[in-house]
């Protein structure tokens, strides 16, 4: 990732507009910002949030509150609790989220 042509600025996530992304079960809150091809959520999962389909995109994701269950399609399992992360590569590995809990995620992709 090459970040370019992006001057200096600061984001207050509670005025960026939420957009309501509905699961399997639960709902997906995502404020989202646009830096050329690079997009920076922050993300809120309601409890018992699954997520409607398996994701191929790369993503850095790092979860700040609650705990986020992720799925490979592998079958392995990964647990994401405040200060954790993952990374992906685009079209590595498809995976899917789900939390019992709720969580709030910081996500670059």
């Amino acid at each position: 990732m090459k970040l370019s042509d992006i001057p200096f600025g600061a984001t207050d996530w509670k005025t960026i507009e939420p957009t309501l992304h509905p699961g399997e079960t639960g709902t997906a809150i995502w404020r989202t910002r646009q830096f050329g091809d690079i997009r920076v959520r922050m993300v809120d999962y309601s409890p018992g949030y699954l997520a409607d389909h398996w994701c191929s995109k790369g993503h850095i994701l790092l979860c700040l509150e609650g705990e986020l269950h992720t799925e490979l399609a592998d079958g392995r399992r990964f647990v994401l609790t405040p200060g954790v992360s993952y990374q992906v590569a685009d079209a590595a590995e498809p995976h899917r989220s789900s939390t019992p809990i709720g969580a709030k995620l910081f996500i670059v992709d």
